[in-house]
């Protein structure tokens, strides 16, 4: 019986009757006088056998109706969901989308009409459309990450990376919107080369620091540190020391406690928060990471502000070895 019960979880119903129907034959052969063999001698077992028949039946037939229910439950659900998820994106997008296209639109319309416009007000124009565009790239740049960390087909192209050039590279990129912030990066003296995706690494340091800046006052110093541990093979309170750490903090107000936790989901956005924003970034983050078998902790700063610190069990090129070629 339980294991007619053990197949309508996992089985067709055709399968599960045939099961049922030999369990009463099995019943019949091994446990009704005379045994082993198929012939019944008085009417008591003949009902027995029926009725073990039968409750076999009906015990298939109702556990393979509930795991139907179940399935068909969780589809709805599933499918609830997806459409608030759909909801909340699309939303986000008429808003994050639509600004910076408006500001395009709006400042191509404006030198195109105005002939007598001066150079510093060209000049303004244009470097709205820039900023506009780029914050449009962010965010069309995050849905197409997303969809390759839902689709699943994330395969890091792992090479020998400089993580301070890459860092470098990442506010370089940055700059106009780094203007109004303090930025500071520290590093050991001598930092080897890390194995590591250099695209995936750029889109994890461009979000955390873009994030930054986009949610810390305006004069807010943003830190970036990058730490070598040699002593990669060694454990500490039962987790591996990774080879390289990288550290990114601010000054600003920091994360709700109570809300630490849900950051990394996708959509989600932290409540009284400014307008804007799909929630993306940090759950891109995370699964950028993790496609590299690092880890990523959030926390706050006791001194005021947050502190992600991204760990990478990467391999390492000693470059201080290698001589001129």
């Amino acid at each position: 019986m339980v294991l007619v019960s053990i197949l309508a979880i996992f089985l067709e119903i055709l399968p599960v009757l045939l099961a049922a129907f030999l369990s009463a034959v099995i019943l019949d052969f091994f446990f009704i006088k005379p045994y082993y063999n198929f012939h019944i001698n008085s009417a008591e077992d003949a009902l027995l056998l029926l009725l073990f028949f039968v409750i076999a039946m009906i015990n298939a037939v109702l556990t393979f109706k509930i795991r139907k229910a179940e399935q068909v439950s969780q589809i709805k659900e599933a499918k609830l969901n997806t459409m608030k998820l759909y909801n909340t994106l699309l939303d986000s997008l008429s808003h994050e989308l639509r600004t910076p296209i408006s500001t395009i639109m709006g400042s191509i319309g404006t030198l195109q009409q105005s002939e007598n416009l001066s150079e510093e007000n060209k000049s303004k124009l244009l470097s709205e459309m820039d900023k506009a565009s780029l914050r449009l790239n962010y965010q069309v740049e995050n849905l197409l990450n997303m969809s390759r960390l839902e689709s699943g087909y994330i395969q890091p192209k792992l090479d020998w990376c400089d993580v301070k050039e890459l860092i470098y590279n990442v506010l370089d990129n940055l700059n106009e919107t780094l203007l109004q912030h303090k930025i500071s990066v520290k590093s050991n003296d001598y930092l080897p080369l890390f194995k590591l995706d250099y695209g995936l690494m750029e889109q994890i340091i461009y979000n955390l620091v873009y994030n930054a800046s986009q949610y810390t006052p305006t004069g807010a110093e943003i830190k970036i540190e990058i730490k070598y541990n040699p002593e990669v093979n060694l454990t500490y309170n039962d987790e591996q020391i990774m080879s390289c750490v990288i550290l990114i903090s601010d000054d600003g107000q920091g994360f709700p406690e109570a809300e630490i936790s849900k950051v990394f989901d996708k959509f989600y956005r932290i409540n009284n928060s400014k307008t804007g924003g799909t929630g993306l970034g940090l759950s891109i983050v995370k699964g950028f990471v993790e496609a590299q078998n690092g880890k990523i902790k959030l926390q706050n700063r006791e001194e005021g502000g947050a502190s992600f610190t991204l760990s990478f069990p990467a391999e390492v090129m000693q470059t201080k070895n290698i001589g001129n070629e």
